[in-house]
Order: structure tokens, then sequence, then C-alpha cells
């Protein structure tokens, strides 16, 4: 099936066309997953609710763009509802005075798989990592952010900042582990 005749079957509620559906981006929605939940079991409900909303909305899918832009949209917003929800965002702080990046050695990242690169990501604290994953990976503005997080454009900015901060810091102390 092409991925129109898989929207048609999945809209007339056809088992086959579902599973299809899912077995098509279901790896892909989870690594979506995975940049905002903070461990795997979470990243697997956050997945399960996405197909659900997917599923239940798919007569709202207009056929212009990228189905599965239209389809990682519904999942990030199903990962910041969650966040919402248990209230993580709440530990987000304006940090107006941050201090200045760090330049780590290049050569562990190099040498770094792109699971290694996640788990980074994923030991970011909730509001950093949120704010990393929107702005750096998904496109988001500032502004934008803001907007979804409710928050203020700089405690977006200083969030992604500090998230920065943060990776090259573990960045660097992983270099370090390499050198000795």
């Amino acid at each position: 099936m092409n991925e129109q005749q898989l929207i048609e079957g999945c809209r007339k509620g056809e088992r086959i066309a579902q599973k299809e559906l899912y077995e098509t981006y279901s790896r892909k929605m989870m690594g979506v997953c995975l940049r905002y939940a903070s461990d795997r079991e979470t990243a697997r409900d956050l997945l399960q609710d996405g197909f659900v909303k997917v599923f239940t909305a798919l007569d709202s899918y207009a056929g212009s763009g990228s189905f599965e832009g239209w389809m990682r949209k519904i999942f990030v917003n199903s990962a910041l509802e969650h966040l919402r929800k248990t209230d993580i965002l709440r530990e987000a702080v304006d940090l107006d005075n941050t201090a200045e990046l760090m330049h780590p050695d290049n050569s562990v990242i190099s040498e770094m798989s792109a699971a290694d690169l996640l788990q980074l990501v994923q030991e970011l604290p909730p509001g950093f990592r949120t704010v990393f994953n929107l702005f750096a990976i998904e496109g988001y503005s500032h502004k934008e952010i803001s907007e979804m997080l409710e928050i203020t454009e700089s405690t977006s900015r200083s969030q992604f900042t500090r998230a920065k901060q943060l990776l090259q810091r573990k960045v660097k102390e992983l270099d370090e582990r390499y050198e000795r």
C-alpha cells in the first residue's frame, strides 16, 4: 500500500492499514518520543498516545504537505501535553545571567553513536530537554516555544543556552574519560 492508501484504509478503520501505518512510522515517532521522555517506558506510553491521536485525527489531515510532518507535530504536542500534565515544565527557571559556553573538543562527538547522544539529551532536566528539542531539533522559534510552553521568550532562550552548556559539559567529561 502506498501512503495515500494507508491513510484511506485507516480512515475506514481497517486494521491491516492501521498496523502497516504503525509499523511504517513507529520507529521514527519513537525517536521523537525518546527526545522528550526521560526513559523508554514513558517514551513507549507517548508513542501509544500519539498513535491513538493520529488515528482519531486522520480526518483532519488535508493531504497537503508531508504526512510524516503532520504526524510528528501530533507526537510533539502529545509529549508537551504529557509534560504539562505532570507539571515537569514548571521547574523551568528564567536564567538571564548564563555563563559563557564551553567549546569542547569535537573528537569525542565524532566517536559517539546516535544512541549515546540521545542518552545525553535524555539526561537533561525536563525543561532544558524540552526547549532544546523544540528549538534545535524541531526548529521552532523561541517565540513559538514560549507560547507552546506558556513561558517567556527569555526563559526559552536561557533554557536552550543552559541545555547546550550541560550537553557541552557532559561531552567534555566523556572526552576526559577517553583521554585517561
